[in-house]
């Protein structure tokens, strides 16, 4: 079964680290990745830039509306994705907990639909 694990970032932490903590986060997390990989449970992961470079659009009653970024009052923001291959959300979630960014952050767990054309 396909599980996406949706990072998420603590804005205030993050606020508070360094080059050095970010450049260690960032050595964690692909030796993560290459770990998954060595065990046949990585499928792909992305980091994501901030969310002032986001454009969010929402389609209304047939019109089209864009605003710049997420603007939502929140401390946490999307910071990337992992998407992974498990038996099943015991599984899945066994695997998100090794996650290098859930100290700083959260990780929500879902399984990826099922579709035929998949």
């Amino acid at each position: 079964m396909k599980f996406m694990c949706v990072v998420i970032l603590d804005q205030e932490i993050a606020d508070g680290m360094g080059e050095a903590d970010w450049k260690e986060i960032d050595r964690q997390s692909m030796e993560y990745d290459q770990d998954l990989m060595k065990r046949k449970k990585y499928i792909m992961s992305e980091a994501l830039q901030g969310p002032d470079t986001a454009r969010t659009v929402r389609v209304r009653k047939g019109q089209p509306m864009m605003t710049d970024g997420p603007f939502v009052e929140t401390k946490e923001q999307l910071a990337g994705f992992i998407i992974i291959e498990a038996e099943d959300m015991e599984e899945a979630m066994a695997i998100a907990t090794e996650i290098p960014i859930a100290k700083i952050g959260a990780v929500e767990v879902r399984p990826v639909l099922e579709l035929p054309w998949n």
